[in-house]
């Protein structure tokens, strides 16, 4: 597995991240730390968490992932050898996770990030994100108010997750104004195959556009895509994704495959580690063979000509 640095950081993270959405619940225990354990042994060396996962279990709670990774990394002993990456800053969930109405709030993200530290069992934490934007929140007083963790110690580098890019390019312009550290990645959805779902206002998941591409390819600002094998579409599985540009799409996935030798699923992430700035795909399979399949694709190597028809096949 080949790593590729983090611009304007210090942080060499492995082309593909793991995700830990279900870790401590769909893997937990001895599976996990296996898992964990072979990821590290294949190359990698990223992995995502966040304060809110996975409080969507019934009876499993809001930490469960973070708890996982940190009692891992006990086990292991590899805390210094993993760039951890944690979120914080969600809307309420429900019963299973109440928040308040103003989620972002400097108060209400401390307390987060403190409670993502003690469940990790670390002191700093490595790439901070906020999980959703709120636009009630000016971008100055986000701002602000993370970089008083990055001086504390408490967090070494800033993202943001689900943000659109007009806030993260506000938010970064207001950053270097004042000589403060801004958001270093964006987290956001982003595969060949197109989401079933509609982007609304603020707080949404959001996905990437042709536009919001074209920006961060003129801005270099690197991507931590989730959801990059669309729910395992390429691989015959994923079905709300089947419209028919997806389904065109995963027939040139296909294609491809053939020809290099690869499955369609490691030609949609090489898809996405192939754009003209830095893309780290998190990988969420909690299957050590899915794993072994999704690293083979920091590898592949494709040209733009081959990125583009994958994408919009032979237009005209």
């Amino acid at each position: 597995m080949t790593t590729r640095p983090l611009p304007h950081t210090d942080l060499v993270p492995s082309r593909l991240c793991l995700g830990l959405g279900d870790y401590g619940t769909r893997v937990a225990g001895e599976a996990a730390v296996r898992l964990l354990a072979r990821f590290m042994e294949l190359g990698g060396n990223f992995v995502d968490t966040a304060h809110c996962y996975s409080f969507w279990v019934a009876g499993a709670g809001a930490g469960s992932s973070e708890r996982q990774l940190g009692a891992a990394m006990r086990e292991l002993g590899c805390r210094d050898r993993l760039i951890v990456a944690t979120k914080g800053g969600h809307p309420e969930g429900g019963e299973a996770y109440p928040r308040p109405d103003h989620y972002m709030a400097p108060e209400v993200v401390s307390q987060d990030l403190a409670e993502s530290l003690e469940r990790l069992g670390i002191a700093t934490v490595d790439l901070y994100l906020l999980h959703r934007d709120d636009p009630r929140v000016p971008v100055g007083e986000v701002m602000d108010a993370l970089n008083e963790h990055l001086q504390a110690g408490r967090v070494r580098y800033l993202g943001a997750s689900n943000w659109s890019v007009e806030r993260i390019a506000a938010a970064n312009l207001y950053a270097a104004e004042r000589g403060l550290q801004g958001f270093c990645v964006s987290q956001v959805h982003w595969s060949l195959a197109e989401p079933p779902w509609e982007m609304g206002p603020d707080p949404t998941t959001r996905c990437v556009t042709l536009a919001d591409a074209a920006w961060h390819t003129a801005t270099g600002l690197p991507i931590m895509a989730y959801s990059p094998s669309a729910g395992g579409y390429f691989a015959g599985r994923g079905e709300s994704y089947d419209t028919s540009t997806n389904a065109a799409r995963r027939e040139r996935a296909g294609q491809l495959a053939d020809e290099m030798g690869l499955t369609p699923a490691q030609v949609a992430l090489a898809y996405l580690l192939n754009q003209p700035f830095p893309v780290y795909p998190i990988v969420g399979t909690m299957s050590e063979a899915h794993l072994v399949e999704a690293m083979g694709a920091a590898e592949v190597r494709l040209t733009p000509e081959q990125v583009a028809w994958l994408r919009d096949g032979d237009a005209p």
